[in-house]
């Protein structure tokens, strides 16, 4: 029972990883107001969950659309209220947007992308920082994708939101630093959801021969499990991550079960985190500055 006690705001909980979040910390004991943009997916994980819940531990939802100011402040003075505190923000909710050439999306579309994605997760911190300096506590933990790291051709709304969310992430652990609030991001794996389903309905001429066959694959061998994403996200909204703050964190190929041992390396290293590679990196001598 790692969350016994504490209190979570999920988002795009009502399906794949934000539902598998929502079973771990129901699990580990946590209460939790879920969120989604579909009420009656909420509903029916509503009435899901409810058997799991420990004795004192509570559930609620709420329909909200994150990429409104209104709607998120709504949401979280209501999880305040049902709640009657805050200790974890999961920051799950997220689309893969328009797919195809980027002279050929719709700008609305690819807009509504960065929308959701990015400045969601910046509204929900907004919203959520104040209480959390206030208590001089919090957990927060965002969602990362494929896109943080590498290229994503024909996805870049995708890639450009979420490779900007691992940076917000590093900016804002800077900014909380002092306040016992710690911020991180995770890479989940290549998960078999929806956004999966999206890229093989639209097929390669929207998203490239090359990812299209990767998704293929993925699709027929399943992918990585929900659940090593959400045992990461307990790990993360868990007292053993204590200090550990600014990090994006690969629930499949880093090694973060061990982190707490190594807390002060990780916190003066750029270990875990965006950067520019230079020669010097890839043993390569180009010579100095010009």
């Amino acid at each position: 029972m790692q969350l016994a006690g504490r209190c979570a705001l999920i988002t795009g909980a009502n399906q794949g990883l934000g539902l598998a979040i929502a079973k771990q910390f129901i699990a580990e004991g946590a209460s939790v107001m879920l969120c989604a943009r579909n009420l009656q997916l909420l509903e029916q994980v509503y009435e899901e969950l409810q058997p799991a819940l420990t004795k004192k531990a509570k559930i609620f939802i709420q329909q909200a659309d994150i990429s409104s100011p209104e709607q998120v402040h709504q949401l979280v003075e209501n999880t305040l209220k049902h709640l009657g505190k805050l200790d974890i923000l999961v920051s799950n909710a997220g689309v893969y947007g328009t797919k195809g050439p980027l002279e050929e999306v719709d700008w609305e579309e690819w807009s509504r992308a960065i929308d959701i994605n990015l400045k969601g997760s910046v509204l929900l911190c907004k919203e959520t920082i104040p209480y959390f300096k206030k208590n001089k506590y919090g957990k927060i933990i965002l969602l990362s994708g494929g896109g943080a790291t590498k290229p994503l051709p024909y996805l870049s709304a995708y890639a450009a939101s979420k490779a900007a969310v691992v940076r917000f992430g590093e900016t804002l652990a800077l900014e909380l630093k002092d306040f016992n609030i710690t911020v991180n991001t995770v890479a989940p794996g290549a998960l078999n959801t929806r956004l999966l389903d999206e890229v093989l309905t639209a097929g390669s001429d929207k998203v490239g021969l090359e990812f299209y066959q990767q998704s293929l694959k993925q699709k027929q061998t399943g992918g990585t499990a929900l659940s090593v994403g959400a045992d990461l996200c307990v790990f993360l909204a868990s007292q053993a991550s204590d200090g550990i703050t600014g990090k994006l964190i690969s629930a499949v190929w880093d090694p973060w079960k061990k982190f707490p041992d190594y807390i002060a390396e990780l916190n003066s290293t750029d270990i875990y985190t965006l950067r520019r590679i230079t020669p010097e990196d890839r043993e390569k001598n180009w010579g100095g500055p010009l």
